[in-house]
């Protein structure tokens, strides 16, 4: 970490053995990214309750290039975090998490998306098993049977709206993924 690590206590006294917890989770961070900027830590007891154990809230804020991950554990969301400790390895392993992503996609580790359009199936040639769609500029995609996702051949008339991945190369323009767009009466 090129800043040393920041705990800010509000609302709870500070802890020696909490503190030494949050420090050694921290510095396992530097083990999954070697270009951390900075780390802060916000300990929280928002609530007093003397009949219940007090719940913790956790702020996390980790800077590395390009980007700031956050993560928080509000006492709402779990009641396990009544335990400070069970709050803040679940604060930090979501950190991790979050972090993890980040080098990934930083390495290129992450395959993109591919950009996926809107068509309409405008003619079906069924005993040769393809057939073209119109895109909204006119254009014909053609498409064969085994590229369908979630969809058979046989169910597709002019019309029906999908959504398909081109194939780059070639002449014409080919589909290699093509997928019908479910309409809000036919979710669930």
């Amino acid at each position: 970490m090129q800043t040393p690590l920041q705990i800010t206590w509000h609302k709870i006294e500070k802890s020696a053995a909490i503190e030494a917890d949050i420090r050694a989770k921290a510095q396992k961070l530097d083990a999954f990214c070697d270009n951390i900027i900075s780390c802060r830590v916000v300990v929280d007891s928002p609530h007093r309750h003397h009949h219940k154990g007090n719940l913790y809230r956790l702020r996390l804020s980790l800077k590395v290039p390009d980007k700031e991950i956050i993560v928080t554990r509000d006492p709402a969301d779990n009641h396990a975090h009544e335990d400070i400790y069970v709050s803040i390895r679940d604060a930090f392993d979501a950190l991790r998490r979050q972090l993890q992503d980040y080098v990934r996609v930083r390495r290129g580790r992450v395959k993109p998306h591919e950009p996926s359009h809107m068509a309409t199936v405008r003619r079906l040639i069924p005993d040769e098993d393809y057939g073209f769609l119109a895109t909204p500029e006119g254009d014909e995609v053609y498409f064969s049977r085994d590229v369908l996702v979630d969809a058979e051949f046989d169910s597709l008339y002019p019309g029906v709206a999908v959504h398909y991945v081109t194939q780059p190369g070639g002449e014409s323009v080919r589909a290699k993924r093509v997928s019908l767009i479910k309409r809000e009466t036919e979710v669930g």
